[in-house]
């Protein structure tokens, strides 16, 4: 019975600080409140503004003449203009209309013009009308029910839920028939550091899961039905891979034995504090000191420890450990019982740290590995917010799909290829320049 108190106890002591909760469930919330601001509103003295300049070019040219009451006497002659430029936009629909010339001799023998390829049916919906429904769906993550009021209340063109799902697979389908995937892959397994993640999605109403491997310039996910090494093979990104691996410390990723790890320290630095929170673990508390000054540290001598430096610091992570060992002792094995004698999440903590220390201090002694693995959460972020917009995927189609569209469209943004663009270049069936000199 006092077991079971003490576990409710430490559960409704969990919140997002010492944990993996989101900050939301925090009980009791409270929002930082703003300090009144010491500036006046509007720009700052000394801050360099920023504005429209004008156009080289303008679409529409008005030319104005001197109302001729106004001209007296004396003979005025045009010595020059005086411009002002208005930016605006227009939502314009644009009908193309091909007419195919026939031909006829004097035995009713007809000829037909050839039309352009892609252009097949009496009317069809053009290739930017796709390429920007796809972007509202996949990017914006608009449902497909305000992307056709959209289309009919902004442009007169009645798009329905059909013809968007239509375009999301034709979409992917470039993306299958380019090999974008393949070269996504290819481009991440040459990185030095990849950042790999998972979540939950919800496929038709059954829990499945998204993987996520990614760099500061490359995306990939990979929808799976399991969330463990299984799904990682097939995804095909880690098999390959020769470089560092930052992760959380989900114990399938460690059974890729050839690269190097690098675990998470926004992580360890929530559980050192439930550690010390809960459990009055005064050694967490000083290890997650010693973890957030380290990090300044390296900050500080541009991203690697010297040796010097890295030995003191070593020395350091392993004295306040063995202050831990005092604190938080093994558990002793209790006489007639069988099987492990089950550990503190303390004493998990401490042994883990242990026996990872390498991974933990990665980021000391490698100029080019995080102190978190923020790349790969902030990535696989949207996928979240995909889910509290459209609840689930229908389909496992569907949830492959938006995956690969949102790798596409993730490593474009990444390196300054816009969504936009993105997508006009790939239902023209051209690949952007980023895609042919990391695939080749």
């Amino acid at each position: 019975m006092i077991l079971i108190v003490t576990l409710l106890c430490n559960r409704l002591g969990l919140n997002s600080q010492n944990s993996s909760k989101p900050p939301s469930s925090d009980p009791n919330r409270k929002k930082k409140t703003t300090a009144e601001p010491k500036n006046k509103p509007g720009g700052q003295k000394g801050r360099k503004g920023v504005t429209l300049t004008k156009f080289d070019k303008p679409d529409v040219v008005k030319k104005l003449t001197v109302a001729k009451k106004l001209i007296g006497k004396g003979n005025f002659k045009e010595v020059g203009v005086e411009t002002r430029q208005v930016v605006d936009i227009e939502f314009k629909r644009v009908i193309t209309e091909y007419q195919a010339q026939v031909l006829e001799d004097e035995n009713g023998k007809r000829l037909v013009a050839k039309f352009p390829e892609g252009i097949s049916r009496p009317v069809q919906y053009g290739e930017q009308i796709k390429a920007h429904a796809v972007y509202l769906s996949q990017y914006q993550l608009l449902p497909y029910e305000r992307i056709g009021e959209y289309f009919n209340e902004q442009l007169a063109i009645p798009v329905s839920a059909g013809s968007l799902h239509n375009f999301i697979n034709e979409a992917y389908e470039h993306i299958i028939e380019l090999e974008i995937d393949k070269r996504l892959k290819q481009a991440l397994q040459r990185e030095r550091v990849i950042h790999c993640d998972e979540t939950g999605i919800n496929i038709n109403g059954q829990r499945q899961w998204l993987h996520n491997a990614s760099s500061a310039q490359w995306t990939w996910f990979y929808p799976h039905a399991k969330r463990g090494f299984e799904a990682m093979e097939e995804a095909g990104v880690l098999s390959g891979y020769r470089g560092i691996m930052c992760h959380d410390h989900w114990k399938p990723y460690y059974r890729y034995t050839i690269p190097e790890h690098s675990l998470c320290n926004a992580h360890h630095l929530r559980e050192l504090t439930r550690a010390y929170d809960q459990d009055e673990q005064r050694w967490a508390e000083e290890m997650r000191l010693f973890l957030l000054d380290t990090n300044k540290a390296v900050e500080a001598a541009g991203g690697k420890l010297n040796e010097k430096q890295e030995q003191n610091t070593r020395q350091r992570y392993r004295e306040i450990l063995e202050k831990g060992e005092l604190e938080s002792p093994p558990p002793k094995p209790i006489v007639g019982k069988r099987g492990r004698v089950k550990k503190t999440p303390s004493r998990n903590l401490l042994e883990r740290l242990q026996a990872y220390e390498n991974d933990v201090l990665r980021f000391a002694v490698h100029e080019s590995v995080p102190f978190t693995n923020n790349q790969g959460e902030n990535d696989i972020r949207m996928t979240k917010v995909h889910q509290k917009i459209s609840d689930c995927f229908r389909s496992e189609n569907g949830a492959k799909m938006f995956c690969a569209i949102r790798s596409y469209l993730s490593s474009c943004k990444k390196q300054g290829v816009s969504a936009s663009a993105a997508m006009s270049l790939l239902f023209s069936g051209h690949l952007p320049d980023i895609f042919i000199l990391g695939g080749e």
